[in-house]
């Protein structure tokens, strides 16, 4: 019987053309209208439109994957300024704007504060056997560095990402969302971060 999980989705870019697109006032198009409404629209949704394939996979993935202890989400998404996120959780134009500001390359205090706070309390309150499956990269040490630091070997991720680009494992997940095959996860700690890039999948 495989042990909780507990799926962790790296952020979307939210500086690049679609996030320009989707904060332009005269824009007209459902999700647009929905962010600037006073309930705003949910950061899932939202984040599927800033990065297209890789997040839809992302969240579809964690959504018929995740086995969450009794009271915890099941998936949590990364966001650079304010820790994790329900994908449920709604957003407005300006909250965007503050997600932008913060360069993740630089992963400073405004970013990694909020999101050590958000994991320590995840590490406290959920089971030991609880695993914790980041679906993002653990190439760089962006979020991944943060979340091992606290998890520890508690982080596991997709064998099957090294070495993937963010399009390729987006195909990935949704491929295994529609055979209902679920990936091998290994620990992050200890993991190869690199390695050769993968044959292309095969088409459809």
């Amino acid at each position: 019987m495989k042990a909780s999980r507990v799926f962790l989705l790296s952020p979307a870019r939210c500086d690049g053309q679609r996030g320009k697109l989707l904060l332009k006032p005269e824009a007209i198009f459902p999700l647009a209208v929905q962010l600037r409404a006073p309930e705003g629209a949910p950061i899932g949704e939202v984040f599927s439109f800033l990065s297209g394939l890789y997040f839809r996979g992302k969240l579809s993935y964690a959504g018929t994957f995740a086995d969450p202890p009794l009271g915890a989400s099941p998936v949590l998404i990364v966001t650079t300024d304010r820790g994790l996120a329900r994908s449920e959780d709604r957003v407005r134009p300006d909250d965007l704007r503050a997600f932008a500001q913060v360069d993740l390359a630089t992963a400073d205090e405004r970013f990694t504060g909020p999101l050590r706070r958000d994991l320590e309390r995840l590490d406290r309150q959920t089971p030991p056997d609880t695993r914790f499956v980041l679906l993002g990269s653990i190439a760089t040490g962006k979020y991944a560095d943060t979340m091992l630091d606290v998890l520890g070997d508690r982080l596991v991720f997709p064998l099957d990402f090294v070495g993937r680009g963010d399009m390729s494992r987006g195909g990935l997940l949704l491929r295994c969302v529609s055979e209902g095959r679920e990936l091998d996860y290994a620990s992050v700690a200890g993991a190869t971060r690199r390695g050769p890039r993968p044959p292309r999948l095969p088409r459809r």
